[in-house]
């Protein structure tokens, strides 16, 4: 597998209050690392350093090899790393089209949109993700919670990134909407893209996920691969105390 990502020994604090300590994390192409807890754990103190919004307070993010610092989410982008949002970045009454292009329109002479391309290209993409929309220019609005994620996929993929980093995609989703979201997460995988999946939720991350990482009050508690651990022992995991001390030392004998 190829290395995107790597942190080394990453801490975060805010004052007096210390929100990460020595986190520790690789993502490979084609591969989808889960980072699990529950609120506090950590995930979006991760989430804002890894995507430019905050830096670290110590420890090194390396990129394809090389030691880089993030001082904006512009710099996250240009090395390649997408976050799409729980709460997606979306325009509800602009079309689908838009906002797949959002910020990044195609313009011809004299400014002016290239607007069958740009339906094109939105309607490609989405139909390569498994995504067949009647009419690209419906509202995104009218789009389920679940198309509306692929989409944000979708056009982080088409826009060249090779890592995403989806913030609690399936959180506000029914069954079926996030069986989608979920297949589309591995469809990002098997494009060779380099996904990390954030959930609080074991088994929505044991259904796609490659490798584990189980943040408790900003510490690394967990640190497998899928052949490591089974869904229960990450559920027992989930639940913290005296079990998760137990499963560590489990693995460790494994």
């Amino acid at each position: 597998m190829s290395e995107l990502i790597q942190l080394r020994d990453i801490s975060k604090d805010y004052g007096a209050f210390r929100a990460l300590e020595g986190i520790n994390l690789q993502v490979n192409a084609g591969e989808v690392t889960c980072v699990l807890g529950d609120n506090g754990a950590g995930k979006s103190t991760l989430i804002k350093i890894l995507s430019g919004l905050h830096p670290a307070s110590s420890g090194e993010i390396i990129v394809d090899g090389e030691s880089v610092d993030f001082s904006s989410p512009r710099d996250a982008i240009g090395a390649g790393i997408a976050t799409v949002y729980q709460d997606l970045a979306v325009v509800g009454q602009m079309s689908v089209w838009r906002n797949f292009f959002l910020g990044q329109e195609l313009t011809g002479r004299f400014g002016t949109l290239r607007e069958q391309e740009m339906r094109s290209i939105t309607d490609q993409q989405l139909r390569e993700m498994g995504i067949e929309l009647h009419d690209v220019g419906v509202a995104v609005a009218s789009l389920s919670g679940g198309q509306r994620q692929v989409v944000a996929i979708a056009r982080a993929i088409y826009f060249g990134a090779r890592v995403i980093i989806l913030d609690e995609p399936t959180a506000a989703l029914g069954v079926k909407q996030s069986g989608m979201v979920l297949r589309f997460i591995a469809a990002a995988r098997d494009r060779g893209i380099g996904v990390i999946f954030i959930t609080h939720n074991p088994h929505h991350a044991y259904l796609v996920g490659d490798h584990f990482v189980l943040l408790n009050l900003g510490r690394q508690v967990l640190d497998v691969p899928r052949s490591e651990v089974s869904l229960e022992q990450l559920t027992v995991a989930m639940a913290g105390g005296g079990e998760l001390d137990s499963l560590s030392h489990e693995l460790d004998r494994g």
